[in-house]
């Protein structure tokens, strides 16, 4: 079934398909390749997404109603069953994280005079066998009734933390733009303003949190709201709401809890923020002493914020996860002394695990200093070999 485009649009250079799984954390990923690829003149970008209203939360120009509409340069398509008519597909058709594309799509990717490249970007992850799939090239049979049997080849592009995988995505100027926030203490004091807060103080400690419900959650928030330290939590509203009041004492704020909300149990501070757009997520993160973050597209920001985390993995069936977990963790933690490095893993398998953190919390204040400078030079390292969008155009050089 398809339906006429209501636009006369341009050939496009990229076709990227996201179905919104995790609700920003697949469309977090697809939009900033999407937006990095156009900001690096890459060629024109359209962005398939099946779910307009999850997208819309990060992308607030976006009207979820619309079936095909210009955002920041990008044409974005919704894609539903039926396909628009006179579709013809881009150069390079990149399906990400295993979404299954079309079959007339396919069909119609086949039958070109010179057909798309196709990729599969996977998701990232840091296991050893990555290396050895990155790049691989996996032939796709189809039969059309009027052209015949038709073979194409999808390649498996897997981001990562080694110079043998797809790296991570960094748009240009990223780093130089965070480096001067940070340095910026009049415009970090105006920022804390803009969110109703007062400068930061000497002894104070700012943290952000978004992750997943953890049982976790609740024994480190009543430390920090034991703690000697005053701590100010900023909390974007989500999933992790609930857990964060319990922990505080205030469970009977969970029914009216609203963004621009200031909270207060003991030591701890407690601002509850609106979800925001990338910029304003970036922002947070480099303003932030530790960031608590999930998924994949908050993980990969919070490595390029250079400031501590903690990682709350998606979840999966048999603790697969933790696997994915401790193979990143084998590298960030390379570098660590290795008491250190036995404390922060400990800490991050407590979070994902659901297990009391009120120990592992009591050790910030020996190894904090050595977090945040391995922070900085992790997200330096990350980069020796280029980003992401860099080695993709580099491995489709041969290949369109």
């Amino acid at each position: 079934m398809t339906t006429s485009s209501p636009l006369k649009l341009p050939p496009f250079d990229w076709d990227i398909f996201c179905c919104v799984v995790d609700n920003f954390g697949d469309i977090g990923v697809t939009w900033r390749l999407a937006r990095q690829l156009k900001q690096q003149d890459q060629g024109s970008v359209r962005l398939w997404v099946d779910d307009l209203a999850s997208f819309a939360r990060i992308c607030p120009g976006l009207d979820p109603a619309l079936d095909g509409q210009w955002q920041q340069g990008i044409y974005i398509q919704h894609w539903h069953d039926a396909l628009p008519a006179d579709v013809i597909p881009a150069k390079v058709v990149l399906e990400a994280f295993a979404c299954e594309l079309p079959a007339p799509f396919i069909e119609r990717m086949a039958s070109q005079p010179k057909p798309p490249c196709w990729i599969n970007l996977e998701y990232l992850s840091a296991e050893s066998w990555v290396e050895d799939c990155h790049g691989l090239a996996s032939p796709q049979r189809l039969v059309n009734q009027s052209l015949g049997d038709l073979s194409l080849n999808k390649y498996f592009f897997f981001p990562g933390f080694t110079p043998r995988t797809g790296g991570l995505l960094c748009e240009q100027g990223l780093i130089a733009e965070r480096d001067q926030w940070q340095q910026d203490e009049t415009g970090l004091a105006a920022y804390w303003a803009s969110l109703g807060l007062p400068p930061k103080g000497d002894n104070e400690l700012r943290v952000s949190l978004f992750t997943y419900e953890s049982e976790a959650l609740v024994s480190l928030i009543e430390g920090w709201c034991q703690s000697a330290t005053p701590v100010t939590l900023l909390l974007p509203l989500g999933r992790s709401l609930n857990d964060v009041l319990r922990g505080a004492g205030l469970a009977s704020a969970i029914a009216t809890a609203k963004a621009g909300d200031l909270l207060h149990a003991g030591s701890l501070t407690i601002k509850l923020l609106p979800m925001t757009d990338q910029a304003g997520y970036d922002r947070l993160l480099w303003s932030c002493d530790l960031n608590l973050v999930r998924g994949e597209d908050s993980f990969v920001r919070a490595q390029w914020a250079a400031r501590p985390f903690l990682w709350h993995i998606y979840p999966q069936e048999e603790q697969a996860h933790m696997v994915k977990l401790d193979g990143f963790l084998d590298h960030y933690l390379a570098d660590f002394p290795p008491e250190a490095a036995q404390w922060l893993r400990a800490f991050n398998h407590a979070l994902n695990l659901g297990e009391d953190t009120s120990k592992l919390w009591a050790q910030w204040p020996r190894y904090s200093a050595i977090w945040q400078q391995d922070a900085r030079s992790w997200s330096q390292k990350l980069l020796e070999d280029g980003d992401l969008v860099t080695r993709l155009v580099k491995f489709l050089e041969s290949r369109i």
